[in-house]
């Protein structure tokens, strides 16, 4: 199984204990966008949902905070883009586009023969 199908196990078992919809289960389908973008926070991700203090419904916690911080009248909300930045800072994943492998010359389409001497 890879990191990214790891990650989305443990997601998916997450969301199978809160009501579909509600704002938890909508944390761990972020997450998830997240995890199939970039391996290396699926990585982290999959690691720090064993830990029940670093679960969905915790997360959600932290974006139902800046929700209230931003409160106008009856209404309350993030952006996609602060609720990213929220969930990026408490799984502790690097800013987008950060979090990729270095590039290697068999990547961005090179043959280096020096690679095959030994």
């Amino acid at each position: 199984m890879s990191v990214i199908e790891t990650a989305l196990a443990a997601l998916e078992a997450q969301q199978a204990k809160v009501k579909d919809r509600s704002p938890q289960w909508m944390v761990a389908e972020q997450l998830k966008d997240i995890c199939r973008r970039e391996p290396a926070s699926a990585e982290l991700i999959a690691q720090d949902l064993d830990d029940p203090a670093m679960s969905i419904v915790e997360a959600e916690k932290k974006i139902k905070a800046r929700a209230d911080k931003n409160k106008q009248g009856n209404f309350a909300c993030v952006t996609p883009a602060e609720a990213e930045e929220i969930l990026r800072k408490f799984y502790g994943l690097p800013a987008p586009g950060q979090a990729g492998e270095p590039e290697t010359a068999a990547r961005v389409g090179f043959l280096n023969l020096a690679d095959f001497l030994r």
